[in-house]
């Protein structure tokens, strides 16, 4: 299949390498390494599909999905071996390897991870506010798809709200997108890095000249 072309396949179309995957969800590499390698009740922990060819992508956008969710647990100060745990147990509860990149991760999924939490997931953040609204505040980023209830596109959370930015396999080929235009945000980065000034380049993909200094600046950071 060609880039851009046709539709996409969430769980065979290999959209990103794992290094793009990474440094777009801002996980290390030899975390995401190990997290593509890790096997869960006879599952990958988070999917990959082989390459056509060495160095070429191989994350499809289900495990960008996964990996995202893994992260948001770490973020939240859950051990591996708990997530584990909490993530054979809601494969079982829904009976679908790809649980994590479901909408019931936000739903009925919340109780089971906090379930497997334990402890762990208490000395996160203020006490004063419930475990549930900050694993929730990371799911949100997620867009679910009504018709089949599996993610449809990942908001990332690095580039602010004024230039919202997603990554969702209609559009792009995996590589983010500027959620009100599709357009690629390595489009954006690029002309501007080539001497165009800000109001140029707003010009060129009907943006404001804020959100493509916000947009920039991010992408620069990410960079870095």
């Amino acid at each position: 299949m060609e880039r851009g072309c046709g539709v996409v396949d969430k769980f065979q179309d290999p959209l990103l390498t794992p290094k793009e995957t990474a440094k777009h969800l801002l996980i290390p590499r030899s975390t995401l390494d190990r997290w593509l390698r890790e096997q869960v009740d006879g599952a990958p922990l988070v999917h990959r599909v082989e390459p056509d060819r060495r160095g070429w992508p191989s994350v499809p956008f289900v495990a960008v999905v996964e990996a995202y969710v893994l992260r948001s647990l770490r973020d939240l100060g859950l051990r591996m071996n708990k997530i584990r745990d909490a993530a054979e147990a809601v494969r079982r509860e829904f009976n679908t390897p790809y649980a994590l990149a479901n909408r019931k991760i936000s739903t009925d999924g919340v109780d089971i991870f906090l379930e497997y939490a334990d402890g762990d997931m208490a000395r996160v953040g203020d006490q004063q506010r419930p475990i549930r609204d900050f694993l929730n505040a990371h799911l949100r980023y997620i867009n679910w798809d009504s018709s089949d209830g599996l993610a449809s596109s990942l908001k990332l959370r690095q580039y602010p709200d004024v230039a919202p930015v997603i990554i969702d396999p209609r559009f792009g080929w995996g590589a983010p997108v500027i959620e009100a235009n599709h357009v690629p945000v390595d489009a954006v980065v690029n002309m501007w890095l080539a001497g165009d000034s800000l109001k140029e380049v707003a010009y060129e993909y009907s943006l404001t000249t804020e959100q493509v200094e916000s947009i920039c600046r991010a992408a620069q950071r990410v960079v870095a």
